[in-house]
């Protein structure tokens, strides 16, 4: 019966896009076909000048989705992300390549006792409206980011922040935490100035102000933004003068676009894609494994997801490996829980079976022997509605008749924020490599909607596990915890892991300096492009 399904499913995989499926919210059919948008992508004067040494004057990038928030504090997405990372910095950084924590805008840090740490400030630092930037433009982001209920789960592990002179910060806990410094280095808690949001905090989510190696210049909302360096940037100008990312949502079109020459980078390129890059002489892939796991969060507070039996039943009615060999091309791994394997505090609960015959009982112990309808929800990203496309048809095969539902991007952040949903297609990086920044933000009653618990799970013991792992700094002790708490998640299956991917970024073979960060945070001002 599985070899029946699994060969009928490789089937219904090859035409794809025939799986029916209800566009809303914005979405589009993304078969890979679709003419680019007008100026799709960079024509420039600067992306065809030279400057000293044969480089060019601006990097043209392009990815999927555009930015949901200029402000960092809100835009906590990575298409959002992939922007603002090069506009704003943070007291710390995390070094891609090696995974130690490094000094960024605090120079250095002290941790006097298990709760608290005093940050002395680089004095020199500018914003690009050219004001100094100060302890009190720390205290006054951090304290904005706790308050954020975007980004909140970050940073609010600070109790206090007090300014002790100009530029020094005292933080202080409200209990010890193990990754402060790592949750420090994330883009959400960056440094903004504090003068500049309190005069208009509206115009500051449209045209933002940071002291980053980027300054912003322009935001065609739905299409580009354009940087400029910041000459003034504390560790040097950057190498190149100009970046423009191109919002290009079909993954065709953006691998297109890398072997015309239109853009110099390509975000996200599908796996299906991958060797038609690394073929070519004239560009270059880059591939690490990411810090991503990808999943089905079932809404808890619907039916019939509020059954047990019935978010047990569709975890074994998936078959992960066909996704894994299919859907990514064998560009990543199964997923047996919420966080990577590379994130600290992973442990395997045991993989997840997929028995369709043991989940159409568990439905009929459910009361739906004759399966039920709902639907998942997913961004109009191609790789992603294919697999959606594939859940559907793995779920048939159990009798649930599952619609697809496909939206852009910023509609689908606010539908499965509000809980307006029955189950979707999820993706989460773990982005301090600490297992807290994910179970926390997933799984904590408390974080429920934007915060990130779209299961809107609430329940007492994983609560209890998630706060004792927090607290915890004795990193054996944290372990046991963090695996403790795998076991009982997978017991609740209010996620349905599916895949850990690679990150694949296309790239000109002119492209030089390019580091692929595991978390998809590229940083640009190191990267220059030969002409």
């Amino acid at each position: 019966m599985k070899n029946h399904v699994r060969k009928a499913l490789t089937l219904l995989l090859a035409a794809t896009m025939a799986v029916s499926m209800t566009a809303c919210g914005g979405g589009k059919k993304d078969d890979g076909a679709a003419e680019p948008k007008e100026d799709a992508v960079a024509t420039t004067e600067e992306s065809t000048q030279e400057s000293a040494g044969g480089y060019k004057d601006t990097i043209v990038w392009g990815q999927g989705a555009d930015v949901t928030s200029m402000d960092p504090h809100q835009g906590k997405e990575t298409p959002a992300v992939q922007v603002t990372n090069n506009i704003f910095d943070t007291l710390t950084i995390v070094n891609p390549e090696t995974n130690e924590v490094e000094p960024q805008i605090a120079e250095s840090w002290e941790q006097t006792d298990d709760k608290t740490y005093v940050f002395k400030i680089r004095q020199g630092i500018k914003f690009h409206d050219g004001s100094d930037l100060t302890a009190e433009d720390v205290k006054f982001s951090l304290e904005r980011a706790i308050n954020s209920a975007a980004v909140s789960y970050v940073v609010d592990f600070i109790d206090t922040i007090e300014v002790n002179d100009e530029y020094t910060v005292t933080i202080t806990t409200d209990a010890p935490y193990a990754p402060t410094l790592r949750n420090l280095a994330v883009p959400f808690a960056a440094i903004v100035p504090k003068a500049v949001v309190e005069a208009d905090e509206e115009g500051f989510k449209t045209n933002p102000v940071g002291s980053g190696p980027y300054k912003f210049v322009e935001w065609k909302q739905g299409d580009s933004v354009k940087l400029e360096a910041f000459d003034d940037y504390y560790a040097g100008a950057p190498a190149t003068k100009y970046l423009q990312m191109k919002v290009i949502p079909e993954a065709a079109q953006r691998t297109i676009a890398l072997e015309t020459g239109e853009i110099d980078l390509a975000y996200d390129i599908i796996a299906n894609d991958k060797d038609k890059v690394a073929d070519n002489a004239d560009l270059q892939l880059l591939e690490t494994p990411s810090l991503s796991c990808y999943y089905v969060t079932m809404n808890m507070k619907q039916k019939p997801f509020d059954d047990i039996r019935v978010r047990e039943a569709i975890n074994l009615a998936i078959d992960r490996q066909l996704l894994v060999d299919t859907i990514i091309n064998g560009a990543g791994q199964v997923a047996d829980a919420i966080i990577a394997p590379a994130v600290f505090g992973y442990s395997s609960p045991g993989a997840y079976e997929y028995d369709p015959e043991k989940a159409k009982e568990l439905l009929a112990e459910a009361g739906y022997a004759d399966g039920f309808d709902t639907s998942i929800c997913v961004n109009d990203n191609q790789e992603r509605t294919e697999a959606c496309q594939a859940i559907q048809a793995m779920l048939a095969e159990v009798g649930i008749n599952c619609e697809v539902e496909v939206m852009e991007f910023g509609s689908f952040i606010d539908k499965t924020a509000a809980g307006d949903f029955d189950t979707a297609f999820m993706g989460w990086s773990t982005s301090t490599i600490d297992a807290d920044y994910t179970y926390y933000s997933l799984e904590h009653s408390s974080q429920q909607g934007p915060a990130g618990n779209r299961s809107f799970i609430a329940d007492p013991d994983v609560d209890k596990l998630v706060e004792e792992g927090r607290s915890n700094t004795d990193p054996a002790a944290r372990e046991k915890i963090y695996a403790d708490l795998a076991v009982k998640l997978k017991e609740i299956n209010n996620n349905a892991p599916l895949y850990y991917n690679s990150i694949l970024v296309g790239a000109s073979n002119k492209v030089e300096n390019f580091v692929v960060d595991p978390i998809g945070y590229h940083k640009l001002d190191q990267v220059k492009v030969a002409e």
